[in-house]
């Protein structure tokens, strides 16, 4: 990959990974981070922005799941698959707080996540709750 835009793609799909992983073992982020990057090696850039970002939505976990629940309609956090609900989180934490990423750049690679590794629908509603998060908090 060359370039920052797949260095990002591909640090937003290991953030991704590890987000999910950590779902499974609350409380021991931080031994389960090292174990992850053991067996999931990347370039420093790429692991680097990959870090900031499970960092950030793990800093800022019950606000961004506070947005994500009012802008779910019809769904609980509980409900929503895994991967969704975790690709809805980091997209949620770089619309708020990466300021370099435009919006709908955000937007539109949480939409290639949800294609590539969530359900049929997923990437419509990923849309859809990111859309009225961004129209909620503009920046």
């Amino acid at each position: 990959m060359s370039g920052s835009g797949g260095t990002r793609r591909r640090a937003r799909e290991l953030a991704l990974s590890l987000l999910y992983e950590l779902e499974f073992h609350p409380g021991h982020e931080g031994a389960r981070a090292a174990a992850f990057w053991e067996s999931h090696p990347a370039p420093p850039a790429t692991r680097a922005y990959a870090q900031a970002l499970a960092k950030g939505v793990m800093d800022h976990l019950d606000e961004l799941d506070g947005r994500i629940a009012v802008h779910a309609e019809h769904w609980t956090l509980e409900r929503m698959p895994l991967v969704d609900r975790n690709i809805l989180r980091l997209a949620t934490y770089e619309l708020l707080y990466v300021a370099e990423v435009p919006e709908r750049v955000a937007i539109n690679e949480a939409i290639e996540l949800a294609k590539a590794y969530g359900g049929e629908d997923s990437g419509r509603f990923v849309n859809g709750v990111l859309d009225r998060i961004r129209i909620a908090a503009p920046r």
